[in-house]
């Protein structure tokens, strides 16, 4: 295992997807998080500073340590020099001026308790995790948002279940329009989700979208009790991606994290 701030490289081919998590309640070094501090840019530093909750400065610190030193592992880049720059629909991505990084691409989501990173080469990705308790739903929010066909198999399902797959629809959709990267641009009702196989993931796309779901592979992770982690991984000719799992420890190192698919798109 290596500490956060040790930039030494490691090779990562279009088959590999890395998923790199940060239980940040677990982060109580100070020394840590004054090393996680060096590594921010002023603009990042200044950010921090305007969150008026200590668990959101925190998470925000967390965050930004956790792409610059993550990155560093792949590019010979130091933390402290990468910049990034927004899309049109303000999806994040790393700077033009990276040449060293070329090909290399990552997405961040966090929830509650938990922050997840997503890299890759040479294929889109997209990445949501949710947590089931801290956030509570409604059918209503299933009705204004989701497909007639999702909607109405939420309403099927029995009380004490509807709460999971609300967000099991809801981290699937998340990391799809993550991985278009237009985000919310993209209606949520014009592609459906199938979940009725136990582990299997299907998915339907209107002909507005201009999108095949074949060109997408996904896979859904329950890391802890309660939060769920949804995969969108853009399929490229040869095998299926092999996804690996990390988690940072109270010390700042890394080791792998071992949880088992819940569901996935090869299932189906």
């Amino acid at each position: 295992m290596r500490a956060i701030t040790d930039n030494a490289t490691q090779p990562i081919d279009a088959r590999s997807i890395d998923v790199w998590l940060a239980f940040y309640d677990e982060v109580a070094d100070e020394r840590l998080l004054s090393a996680m501090d060096d590594l921010l840019s002023s603009a990042e530093r200044a950010q921090q500073r305007r969150f008026h909750f200590a668990d959101d400065r925190k998470r925000y610190l967390v965050t930004r340590a956790l792409v610059r030193s993550v990155l560093s592992r792949y590019a010979p880049v130091a933390p402290t020099d990468w910049t990034f720059r927004e899309n049109a629909y303000g999806r994040p991505a790393i700077g033009h001026d990276h040449e060293e990084a070329a090909g290399l691409q990552f997405n961040i989501s966090h929830a509650r308790g938990l922050i997840a990173l997503a890299v890759g080469r040479h294929r889109e990705l997209g990445i949501d995790v949710e947590n089931l308790v801290h956030r509570p739903v409604s059918t209503e929010i299933a009705d204004r948002f989701f497909s007639p066909a999702e909607a109405a198999e939420l309403a099927s399902v029995p009380a004490e279940r509807r709460q999971d797959r609300f967000f099991e629809y809801w981290t699937l959709k998340e990391s799809y329009i993550k991985a278009r990267a237009m985000g919310l641009s993209l209606p949520l009702d014009k592609f459906s989700f199938l979940l009725k196989q136990p582990r299997g993931i299907r998915m339907q796309i209107d002909a507005s979208l201009h999108d095949d779901p074949q060109r997408w592979s996904f896979f859904q992770y329950r890391p802890t009790r309660d939060h769920l982690l949804a995969l969108c991984i853009e399929r490229c000719a040869g095998p299926p991606p092999i996804v690996t799992l990390r988690k940072m420890t109270p010390a700042g190192a890394y080791e792998r994290f071992d949880t088992p698919l819940l569901k996935s798109s090869a299932f189906a």
